[in-house]
């Protein structure tokens, strides 16, 4: 019987530690913006998409109801996102962006621009795509099997 694999062959840790150092580099530029990356990937969902139910909204984030209703709370707290009923069925909220939510997007959109400049510099940018391109396709496929060139 072979070894098990050790600790560093464990590609969700290895996933969930990239996401970690990616999160941190993030944050600290969008900082001056008062959000986090998390409050920001909402922000600019709901600017792409315009307004989406809790649901819609979760699985267009890949996160679960529980943790986007967390993340969620601050920003309509502070007026960046207005829940209001369906227009066809007023027993169902949507989420949706609020001029003040537009706003602070808008302004945290160049700082996001820059921590994309940042993570490009120090990665490589043919790298930072091909990363990119990897992780869509994993989210895409649902973990079906992935064939890729390997990376120079």
């Amino acid at each position: 019987m072979p070894d098990p694999a050790s600790l560093s062959d464990c590609n969700c840790l290895a996933m969930r530690q990239a996401a970690r150092v990616a999160t941190q580099l993030y944050d600290k530029h969008l900082a001056p913006s008062g959000l986090r990356i998390s409050q920001f990937g909402i922000l600019a969902m709901l600017k792409r998409k315009g307004p989406l139910t809790i649901n819609e909204l979760a699985a267009a984030l890949v996160l679960d109801r529980t943790t986007l209703g967390r993340n969620i709370l601050p920003l309509q707290r502070d007026g960046l996102i207005a829940v209001k009923p369906n227009a066809e069925d007023r027993r169902r909220k949507e989420l949706d962006l609020s001029a003040t939510g537009d706003k602070r997007f808008r302004e945290a959109k160049k700082l996001w621009l820059e921590a994309q400049a940042d993570f490009a510099a120090r990665f490589g940018e043919d790298r930072s795509t091909v990363l990119r391109q990897l992780l869509h396709r994993l989210v895409s496929d649902s973990l079906a099997p992935v064939e890729v060139e390997p990376v120079p």
